[in-house]
């Protein structure tokens, strides 16, 4: 997907802790939901290819906890999730009920090899207990660890700005 300008145009201020915090966790929930589905889904296809009684005792023996393929579906989920919506607008839900934009340093919408990059770092970040997101509140242009290795920044839009 090609970058393109986001609307609207400005020099917006980045975007605090708390506000990127809020929106993570709203983005959380869906994803949440979004991967209940998709479970839902694998194990009513197994259901259907090997017959309830098969498919309620592989659930008992403990079979589908750790299922290689199940797992890699919902990796590949979340990871469709989150390039999706920076990728196309700069916003995920959260982001936009928060007025958060995502964006190139320019004003442009994200690549996707920028969005699998932020993804990545931001997942080291949580496993350094956050400090990946607290590193914002040390940096003079308050970026975190995925801002500075994707090169993209989260702005604060304006009240009654609307996103295209």
């Amino acid at each position: 997907m090609a970058v393109k300008q986001l609307r609207p145009v400005g020099d917006f201020p980045p975007t605090g802790i708390f506000r990127r915090l809020f929106a993570a966790g709203y983005d959380l929930l869906l994803l949440l939901a979004a991967l209940m589905v998709t479970t839902l889904l694998y194990l009513g296809a197994h259901i259907l290819i090997s017959g309830e009684p098969a498919a309620h005792q592989q659930a008992e023996e403990g079979a589908y906890v750790g299922d290689p393929i199940l797992t890699l579906i919902v990796l590949v989920v979340t990871v469709a999730f989150y390039t999706w919506f920076w990728t196309k607008k700069g916003q995920s839900l959260g982001m936009q009920a928060w007025r958060i934009r995502l964006q190139q340093p320019d004003g442009r919408t994200i690549t996707g090899r920028q969005a699998l990059i932020r993804l990545a770092v931001a997942q080291a970040s949580w496993l350094c207990a956050g400090l990946g997101f607290f590193w914002q509140l040390w940096d003079r242009q308050a970026r975190t660890w995925h801002d500075i290795a994707s090169g993209t920044q989260l702005v604060t839009l304006p009240k009654g700005t609307f996103k295209d």
